[in-house]
């Protein structure tokens, strides 16, 4: 991988034109009742609890939904360097998610059960290896839940698939292109607790801080208090000030830069990304995020 590798076509665009990525509860159900209906995963998933979500999964879930383990289909092998969630080799995606049931000439559904974030991995993810049509179903399993739709439990048996993965179609951005991506203009901006990003609480990472020349924009700032994105005007104010707004915090940033997103592993990273594709912001993911970062002892840190 590059320093920063961008997919075919305009990168970072303000103009509008990406398609919504998100569905919602009316129109999944409507979708469920036509000719080619969607395939849907259920991403449920607990941080540090590696069998949480299967358990999530069997105790409810939308009727033929498939369980789709974040840490173990979603991301690759853990190593010494590639952060606590690198991405998934591309051949044992294509065969995870044909066991999925995953098609060529079926849509995609994701969705979980509780913040959003690692619905947004999975679309992320899939988005990324060249499956054209995945949303995300807006405020999940609890939103489906409260509208009266039908939910099952227990496990579901699925059909092959045929899927062929082709990684690349969304832009990423490796650790030796983060300090020129910066330097160059472009916005990185991290994704975590405001906390976390000035280094005073730092609970998953054995180092605490940021990288030098980010800009904090917590993923808890673009949603509303029942956790679902804010509208397109508020989150491109909201967006907005942090892009023109520069690492030390003075005001002379440029909003129309290349964007680029960490957090401290590459879930909640995606989470940002998403609700920047639904304003027509195409942002880059560091995949290895602060949990990669700091496996180099020679990298710069900040904090404050």
């Amino acid at each position: 991988m590059s320093s920063y590798d961008e997919p075919e076509g305009p990168n970072n665009t303000r103009a509008g034109t990406l398609s919504d990525p998100m569905i919602s509860v009316a129109d999944l159900a409507d979708a469920l009742t036509g000719a080619t209906t969607p395939v849907l995963l259920d991403v449920q998933w607990v941080l540090g609890k590696p069998d949480a979500g299967a358990a999530l999964y069997r105790t409810m879930h939308l009727p033929d939904a498939q369980f789709c383990d974040l840490d173990t289909v979603l991301a690759g092998e853990i190593r010494a360097t590639g952060g606590r969630h690198p991405l998934p080799d591309p051949s044992s995606l294509q065969r995870d998610l044909r066991v999925l049931g995953l098609c060529e000439d079926r849509p995609v559904v994701v969705y979980d059960a509780a913040d959003g974030y690692a619905a947004a991995r999975a679309w992320w993810v899939l988005t990324w290896a060249g499956i054209r049509d995945v949303r995300v179903l807006d405020g999940g399993l609890r939103a489906w839940s409260d509208a009266g739709q039908p939910v099952a439990t227990g496990e579901v048996a699925a059909l092959a698939g045929d899927i062929v993965v082709r990684p690349g179609a969304l832009p990423t951005i490796d650790a030796g292109g983060i300090i020129a991506f910066v330097e160059e203009g472009g916005t990185l901006l991290d994704a975590r607790s405001p906390e976390r990003f000035r280094g005073e609480h730092e609970p998953v990472d054995p180092i605490a801080g940021h990288i030098p020349g980010a800009r904090n924009l917590p993923t808890t700032a673009i949603v509303d208090d029942a956790g679902r994105y804010v509208d397109a005007a508020a989150m491109r104010e909201r967006v907005d000030s942090v892009r023109t707004t520069d690492a030390d915090g003075d005001g002379d940033g440029d909003e129309e830069t290349p964007v680029a997103v960490y957090c401290g592993s590459g879930v909640t990273a995606t989470h940002v990304i998403l609700g920047l594709r639904r304003i027509g912001i195409d942002a880059a993911l560091y995949p290895g995020s602060w949990s990669d970062w700091i496996t180099d002892p020679d990298r710069p840190r900040a904090a404050g």
